[in-house]
């Protein structure tokens, strides 16, 4: 009897969870790579564009495309043009719940890593440098 309860379960389970699973299968996979997790680390502070993801991270265009489509894909990120800027910022307002629970997990608890750290510090960086560059022009 038991047995045939828990089986019963899963069949309910898997017949009107199914999408809910996949949906926190699709964001642990975004989350459980170590590039992708410096990615969200950044866009936690605010919005940015490949190319300053590419410089904080220290990895190629591609690399930085590939990985911020995926957290996009995950429900993560959401991406806004500027011109001929593609802006990347975490997805507050759209994301599933997974994502939105997990962003807020890492947000609220930052880990203090020393990679982390210094991605933020590298952008903040490179973002003061090409504000001071723009106002002595």
């Amino acid at each position: 009897m038991v047995y045939r309860i828990y089986a019963d379960m899963r069949i309910y389970t898997c017949a009107n969870g199914g999408g809910i699973m996949q949906d926190l299968i699709k964001t642990m996979k975004a989350l459980s790579d170590q590039t992708r997790l410096r990615i969200t680390n950044l866009l936690l502070e605010r919005e940015c564009c490949v190319c300053e993801v590419m410089q904080a991270l220290g990895i190629s265009q591609s690399r930085a495309s590939r990985n911020l489509g995926i957290l996009e894909d995950a429900g993560f990120l959401r991406a806004r043009r500027d011109g001929t800027w593609v802006l990347y910022t975490v997805d507050w307002d759209s994301a599933s719940d997974y994502a939105r629970l997990l962003a807020k997990l890492l947000k609220d608890y930052p880990v203090n890593n020393e990679l982390l750290v210094g991605d933020i510090q590298r952008r903040k960086r490179r973002f003061e440098s090409v504000r001071d560059a723009a106002g002595n022009r």
